[in-house]
């Protein structure tokens, strides 16, 4: 009879252990946004592949696709040649350079038909990246003097997270 009491008592702090560890688990712990299930945190994007072919010469096509979990009024976009949520109202009016998208000491000009940006270094080298829809998602590549860089950028919604999607193709002409 001792024994039989031993072993209720037993299950009883057995059943009141594994009751704490539960309600510890799911309502006590801080967790953080980017652990809740696999989202980023609100207002932070992350790289999700990158890719770089340089089989050809003189030509090396890169292509990066980063996750992007903005904001109520902000969409994918880039800062500081980064992905990065940036204010919707940019995108809707392409003013381009208002996102800050160049590296310090870059200069940023907006094309002329507002359809992307251009970041000149100080050395002269040039990066053009381009807004495309999907539909128009082939580019032609502008031949110059100079190294040119030429992007293209794809935004599109899944699960509320922003993907962001460029493609770089690094050419030099002569």
């Amino acid at each position: 009879m001792q024994l039989l009491k031993a072993l209720w008592a037993l299950a009883g702090a057995a059943i009141c252990c594994f009751l704490i560890f539960v309600i510890h688990s799911q309502f006590l712990k801080e967790e953080r946004p980017s652990e809740v299930c696999g989202q980023l945190a609100a207002g932070t994007c992350e790289i999700v592949t990158l890719d770089r072919d340089s089989s050809q010469p003189r030509r090396t096509i890169a292509r990066q696709t980063a996750r992007c979990a903005c904001k109520k009024g902000q969409i994918a976009g880039t800062t500081r040649a980064r992905p990065a949520c940036v204010d919707a109202r940019i995108i809707k009016t392409k003013q381009w350079c208002e996102m800050l998208p160049c590296l310090e000491g870059e200069g940023c000009d907006l094309l002329i038909n507002k359809s992307g940006w251009t970041c000149t270094q100080p050395g002269g080298r040039i990066k053009t990246t381009t807004w495309h829809t999907a539909d128009s998602w082939n580019h032609r590549i502008t031949e110059s003097l100079r190294v040119k860089k030429t992007s293209k950028i794809i935004w599109s919604c899944f699960h509320k997270l922003v993907y962001l999607r460029t493609s770089s193709v690094y050419s030099l002409s002569i």
